[in-house]
């Protein structure tokens, strides 16, 4: 925290308390009490009408107040909504600034408008991701990325895919350009220029491996807009299945997203798949069991034969 955002949140908390020790204020802001002195010196020299008790602490002057933030409930619900959100999502230093945010926000509030945002909150809760059971470097690569983005500077990491390529291999190394950071169905992606396909790729931070800021600098392509981009659509395989009535209503709340339309009649539920091969939905139909058909084609009705005599077999 700079010296000009600290003597601002020093004023909101002495706003928000009758007395303030000097140490109290020094632990909250990670620094030296001797810091904080100077920090006070430089509020009075200001006109910050702040009373100094030996023994007791600092107070601000009956009458003194800073100009509250007019927000509205649902505004202030929106902004404290979303310094959960990234809380949960983000990096520490993040992670560490929202919160700083949120005391920031919830002290500029009237009461009135605190009491009715606390009474709102208390109906509405943000759950965090589930606990990860295998260790994940997600957040880690995330902060390094973020820093290579501010810095203009390209990357390297080693890189696994979940389905193999034309090789079949897994694994390689890259080195790309970052062009922005996309958070998609619980999931960091990375938008970047890959120096070894010479073309835009995306990856899962979550899949990334000792990842290095380099030396080499870059710069986006005059008219890249990140919140404008749309990745081309390379989905070209159909798949057509029939579920049973009994599951129709699990298969719409799945919110699968390779589902491009869906028709429900007597029979059961239709359900059109658009997907790039056969083995990106493969797990996703044989987790229905024998709820789900393939009507066609045919290459995906034989895969999901074959991959039921291999389960058959290990039993």
């Amino acid at each position: 925290m700079n010296k000009t955002d600290r003597l601002l949140a020093i004023v909101l908390e002495l706003q928000s308390r009758q007395t303030v020790r000097a140490e109290d204020l020094a632990a909250l802001f990670e620094t030296s009490v001797r810091t904080i002195y100077r920090d006070i010196q430089a509020l009075s020299e200001a006109g910050v009408p702040i009373r100094g008790t030996t023994g007791t602490g600092y107070s601000l002057m009956e009458g003194y107040f800073l100009p509250p933030i007019s927000f509205t409930i649902e505004e202030a619900v929106t902004l404290l909504i979303g310094t959960e959100f990234i809380e949960q999502q983000f990096d520490d230093q993040y992670r560490d600034r929202a919160n700083v945010a949120r005391r920031k926000i919830e002290i500029t509030l009237s009461d009135t408008v605190r009491s009715e945002t606390a009474h709102i909150r208390k109906s509405l809760r943000l759950l965090a991701p589930r606990k990860e059971i295998a260790p994940s470097n997600e957040r880690e690569n995330l902060n390094k990325i973020r820093q290579a983005l501010l810095d203009g500077r390209k990357i390297s990491f080693h890189y696994w895919k979940s389905i193999p390529d034309s090789t079949g291999n897994r694994h390689s190394k890259r080195t790309v350009a970052p062009y922005g950071l996309v958070f998609i169905e619980g999931s960091w992606m990375l938008v970047a220029w890959c120096d070894l396909r010479q073309g835009i790729r995306h990856f899962r931070l979550s899949r990334m491996a000792e990842l290095l800021e380099l030396d080499e600098r870059f710069e986006l392509p005059m008219g890249f807009d990140l919140r404008e981009y749309a990745p081309p659509d390379d989905r070209h395989l159909q798949v057509f299945l029939r579920f049973n009535r009994e599951i129709a209503d699990k298969v719409k709340e799945s919110n699968y997203h390779y589902i491009d339309d869906m028709k429900e009649h007597q029979d059961g539920l239709d359900v059109v798949l658009r997907i790039r091969q056969v083995d990106d939905s493969l797990q996703w139909v044989l987790g229905w069991g024998a709820n789900v058909i393939v009507l066609e084609p045919e290459a995906f009705r034989n895969r999901i034969c074959e991959e039921a005599q291999n389960i058959l077999k290990r039993y």
